[in-house]
């Protein structure tokens, strides 16, 4: 299978998995939008709430790195430029899902 094809299904699958945890997402920020600080630290220390809104950070992450690679394919002509970018993005999402994941799991 060719990089780009892969690249594709990748996009794809992501967005797939990532409309339910979305909707997840959506319906819990509106519930504890109007509360307080302290009901935000107990939603966020919950297991479930901690598994799901991880695995929402690693798949939006993901997501987010493959199209700005993607949109750095179509635009960026230097071939280093393109390179250098893409390293950087793939390293700012995976450092930042972690450093999410890492504070969410010590709250």
């Amino acid at each position: 299978m060719h990089k780009s094809t892969k690249k594709w299904l990748f996009i794809k699958l992501s967005s797939l998995f990532l409309i339910p945890f979305m909707a997840w997402f959506i319906i819990n920020f509106v519930s504890i939008l109007n509360n307080d600080y302290n009901k935000l630290i107990v939603f966020l220390s919950e297991q479930p709430s901690k598994i799901l809104f991880s695995i929402f950070v690693f798949l939006s992450l993901f997501f987010y790195s493959l199209t700005i690679s993607e949109i750095f394919e179509d635009y960026v002509s230097n071939e280093k430029i393109k390179n250098v970018a893409n390293k950087l993005v793939y390293i700012f999402a995976i450092l930042l899902s972690l450093g999410t994941i890492i504070t969410i799991y010590t709250i």
